[in-house]
């Protein structure tokens, strides 16, 4: 039997998955677009099985595509972990992680503890900050990696991505609003972009908001909400039935990504490992949650 996987031919295939074509897995990659796809089309001959659709408007991946990667990134998790277990040279160091709320979970802590007891000679430190404040402290170099959410079109090509978030107006049911005065907004606070974004979009006729509330929880903003204190941007997973969507109002905002960004001057092995583990685990979880 002549059939096998090769493992830098799988890796190819889940960047093309996880960055949305071949232009983007390649830059990632730092390979050429004619190398990305030679990789893949020699892996599709291997295992006689059409991984990429090639057809204009068609999903990226075929169904075998679909299922190849889903072993893939088991097989990788595998590779990459028994590696590092033999490796001659552990990993040694301090990481500076920063996080925001909604990146904060039981499911992330384990990743961490997982990954500080396969590697006991790296420390590592984390913060919460809201994702402009984090995304300053890459730029100064004051943290080596950030879990965080963007706006999708602000994605850089070496981002990991873990999973996309839909935002949506939002206001009590009983709460009525009048669009010809200022509507009152509820605002995570001054670092936050959804309020950056949304206070930017007063161009937009009889648009206009009035900030009556600042609050760097969104425990705290999904309970103003309730209680009717204003209208608010919030992330689809916080949404209740108490709530009512009034994104037909008001101007659509832009798609969110949740993603892990390294510190662009890091040369870290440490800091790359710990980002590729929450990318791979983060992505696993988010896909049974939207299941």
């Amino acid at each position: 039997m002549n059939q096998r996987l090769d493992i830098d031919a799988l890796r190819t295939l889940c960047a093309i998955e996880d960055f949305g074509g071949v232009t983007r897995a390649s830059e990632h990659l730092s390979l050429s677009q004619s190398a990305v796809s030679h990789k893949i089309k020699r892996l599709e001959g291997n295992i006689d099985c059409e991984l990429l659709t090639r057809r204009t408007g068609a999903p990226l991946l075929t169904n075998d595509g679909l299922r190849l990667v889903e072993y893939a990134k088991r097989i990788l998790s595998l590779h990459d972990e028994a590696l590092l277990s033999l490796s001659k040279q552990p990993l040694t160091g301090k990481i500076r992680l920063g996080m925001t709320e909604d990146t904060t979970s039981s499911d992330l802590s384990r990743i961490l503890g997982r990954f500080t007891r396969l590697h006991p000679n790296v420390t590592v430190r984390t913060h919460v900050r809201q994702s402009l404040t984090l995304e300053y402290e890459l730029e100064r170099g004051e943290i080596d990696l950030a879990v965080m959410q963007i706006f999708k079109h602000r994605l850089h090509p070496t981002d990991l991505i873990l999973y996309d978030e839909t935002l949506h107006w939002v206001k009590a049911r009983d709460l009525v609003v009048d669009f010809d005065r200022p509507l009152p907004f509820l605002a995570y606070d001054d670092k936050c972009f959804y309020k950056h974004w949304a206070m930017g979009i007063d161009q937009v006729p009889a648009v206009y908001l009035e900030t009556v509330l600042e609050c760097a929880s969104s425990a705290g903003i999904v309970s103003a909400i309730q209680a009717g204190l204003g209208i608010a941007l919030l992330p689809e997973q916080y949404l209740t039935n108490e709530m009512l969507i009034i994104d037909g109002q008001l101007p659509r905002p832009p798609k969110v990504t949740f993603i892990v960004r390294q510190n662009r001057k890091s040369r870290s092995k440490s800091v790359t490992a710990l980002a590729n583990e929450i990318a791979y685990e983060g992505t696993q979880l988010a896909r049974l949650r939207l299941a």
